[in-house]
């Protein structure tokens, strides 16, 4: 409870309390005259009475603040090396400022960090903080779709498509202080026959130029360059065809890229669907053809400067939701992931199903 003592005023202050608990004052003595208004704190735990002049004020402990609990769950692959001591101290030193209740989990591997999810989410913790690239993000993220938790990623990944998006910094110090006063956002989740995916799901080279441009250690223009090269010997390319909304058909004879997004890149900073919107209810389909693959190589740069889409080789839709048909099974990648799947693919999305703590511009410059 708090009680503003106004300027002005003079204050005959009495406080009684049960034994161990403490009460602050900031900045003035009792039966001082004030100078400006100010506040008294009455101890957030058990029954407390406190005497201005002759008023007699109750806390009322039937409306007490939750400390709010945030979960780490750590990839201990992450790439931080010797630097993620130091990261676990920033983090507790960030949220312990807001009074929150830190604690740290290791996630093993996909089902243990699937199990730890869903244990945080029963225990009732208000944000989970993923540290690990866009794979974890969607394994953690994919548990949290329809619950009230915050989550909040500091990215460690190659790609770091999902935290590009949000414009949550790529060194960890400095996302875990975005994070700390981000905002807490709802957007949209894709689904992919079942499987949640948050960035973009492909399903032809561009599944396998994903592939190949993960195992790189370096990032930019370049690896792009060798990841394609490299994926093209081994596509084998097949006619898709497209039932949008259920009602718009489209068939194409050999699709190059056929990348679902829900927010703008594959990560890298290559932007595939540079106008994509997290929570405008709808996915984006960006087409591009084999017999397009020339003047794609010469036009790359446009990927990284968010003009891709400009060009007239490159087709896009808008759509809730989408079907499928290749004529064979083949791979499909989400979120950085590259799994297999069958020949007919049902894709479709959760309009603003999951909660994201999103950095405040003043807090990421």
């Amino acid at each position: 409870m708090i009680v503003t003592l106004y300027r002005n005023n003079s204050y005959n202050v009495d406080v009684l309390f049960n034994v161990g608990h403490t009460i602050s004052f900031s900045g003035f003595q009792s039966s001082d005259k004030m100078s400006h208004d100010d506040t008294l704190f009455l101890p957030d735990n058990g029954p407390c009475f406190i005497m201005i002049g002759c008023w007699m004020v109750e806390k009322d402990t039937t409306k007490e603040v939750r400390t709010e609990r945030v979960r780490v769950l750590v990839n201990p692959r992450s790439g931080l090396g010797g630097s993620l001591s130091e990261t676990l101290r920033v983090i507790e030193l960030a949220w312990n400022e807001r009074g929150a209740e830190v604690s740290y989990q290791f996630s093993n591997d996909v089902a243990d960090g699937v199990a730890k999810t869903r244990r945080a989410v029963d225990e009732g913790v208000d944000v989970l903080l993923v540290v690990g690239g866009d794979g974890m993000v969607n394994t953690i993220g994919a548990q949290l779709v329809g619950s009230s938790v915050a989550f909040g990623v500091i990215p460690t990944g190659s790609g770091n498509g999902f935290a590009r998006h949000f414009n949550i910094p790529l060194s960890a110090e400095k996302a875990v202080k975005a994070l700390v006063g981000a905002e807490r956002k709802l957007i949209d989740v894709g689904i992919a026959n079942g499987r949640a995916f948050f960035v973009t799901c492909s399903m032809a080279w561009d599944a396998a130029l994903v592939k190949y441009f993960e195992k790189s250690p370096i990032r930019g223009i370049l690896p792009y360059i060798f990841a394609g090269a490299q994926g093209m010997f081994e596509f084998k390319a097949q006619p898709f065809k497209v039932v949008l909304d259920e009602n718009a058909e489209h068939e194409f004879p050999d699709p190059l890229i056929f990348t679902i997004a829900n927010l703008t890149q594959f990560g890298g900073g290559a932007q595939i669907a540079p106008e994509a919107c997290a929570d405008d209810g709808q996915l984006e389909l960006v087409v591009v053809s084999r017999q397009d693959l020339p003047r794609m190589l010469m036009e790359l740069p446009r990927l990284f400067n968010g003009t891709i889409n400009q060009l007239s080789q490159v087709s896009t839709f808008h759509f809730k939701r989408l079907r499928v048909i290749r004529s064979s099974p083949a791979e499909m990648q989400l979120d950085g992931e590259l799994l297999e799947a069958p020949a007919e693919i049902q894709v479709g999305l959760r309009e603003r199903a999951l909660r994201v703590l999103v950095p405040r511009i003043a807090e990421v410059e």
